[in-house]
């Protein structure tokens, strides 16, 4: 289990550039975006004159966590981890979906070896690779829960769990099974929150293709680690988001404040404004927990020149 983060209000502020924002020292949660290759996001989170090679170092001078979602349609070479490795800070976190040939095909007990093997190929990423996430589709509901359960003690290490079946959202006693299955193996429960996406009466082929793509189940927070897990995927408009975000945002305050560390990524339907939803959760954030530092946008284009001589 990870160290208690330091209260909110003893957090040293710091200047909000990318060059000396690192925040994987200073927030006491996880925040960040579904992905960092987002050429779309030049000009905001990267200069408009940023590399692709450029992007994680950047991402990671304002986030300190990104979802692996990339690793759900393909596992990366070894080439590119050893790369993520040597750019990753030690505070980062990837959370890196196991591949949906593992997730999404036969009995996952037949899968421990394929999962093992990806596994060892993250290796190099160390504590940065944690928790991996397990995405199960809506086909796998409660009878299936005996497989889960081996799978997951047979694996060991850092796990959350993204269930998608109805029963595991109807407050029955299935549902409680899950829940207590997790608790008891110390494996997070994956909160989507897809309410603000859903809000969204829109014509924009972004959002229709979201719409048809995200779960539409109630949220449901858990808390069965010392990291709980928060995946909101938004509106596209900004301000629209901020009422389905209160309650998190109470939420998320208080697990800081009982000192937990919990992991907040944020989405919008076609992820071109993900980074500018997270700041706002931050900055919203801050005014419940006012010693958090402030995170910005880096104002110059310094920075590619920089990591040019790092990198």
């Amino acid at each position: 289990m990870a160290a208690q983060p330091a209260s909110p209000a003893r957090a040293t502020r710091r200047k909000s550039s990318a060059s000396t924002c690192t925040p994987d020292r200073v927030l006491p949660y996880f925040l960040g975006c579904p992905s960092w290759s987002e050429p779309a996001w030049r000009d905001s989170l990267y200069p408009d004159n940023a590399r692709s090679a450029d992007f994680l170092p950047l991402y990671a001078r304002l986030f300190n966590a990104v979802e692996g979602n990339t690793t759900f349609y393909a596992r990366p070479s070894a080439q590119t981890v050893a790369r993520w490795a040597k750019l990753m800070p030690a505070g980062f976190r990837f959370c890196a979906k196991l591949p949906r040939d593992i997730s999404h095909t036969t009995d996952l007990r037949e899968q421990l070896a394929a999962a093992q093997d990806f596994l060892n190929l993250l290796a190099p990423l160390g504590e940065r690779c944690s928790p991996l996430w397990l995405q199960l589709p809506a086909s796998f509901g409660p009878a299936r829960l005996g497989e889960l359960q081996y799978f997951v003690a047979e694996l060991g290490g850092s796990l959350a769990v993204e269930v998608r079946h109805p029963a595991f959202f109807a407050k029955g006693e299935e549902e409680r099974a899950l829940n207590r299955l997790l608790r008891d193996l110390q494996v997070e429960r994956i909160c989507l929150d897809s309410r603000a996406l859903f809000s969204c009466q829109s014509s924009d082929p972004a959002v229709l293709h979201a719409q048809s793509k995200k779960p539409r189940l109630p949220p449901r927070p858990a808390a069965f680690t010392a990291h709980p897990q928060l995946r909101f995927i938004g509106h596209p408009e900004l301000a629209a988001n901020d009422v389905f975000m209160a309650p998190w945002l109470d939420k998320v305050a208080s697990w800081i404040e009982q000192g937990l560390k919990p992991y907040v990524f944020l989405h919008t339907p076609d992820n071109l404004r993900a980074p500018h939803l997270a700041l706002r959760f931050h900055q919203l954030l801050s005014e419940r927990l006012p010693g958090l530092p402030a995170l910005a946008f880096p104002a110059s284009v310094a920075e590619v020149e920089q990591l040019g001589l790092l990198y």
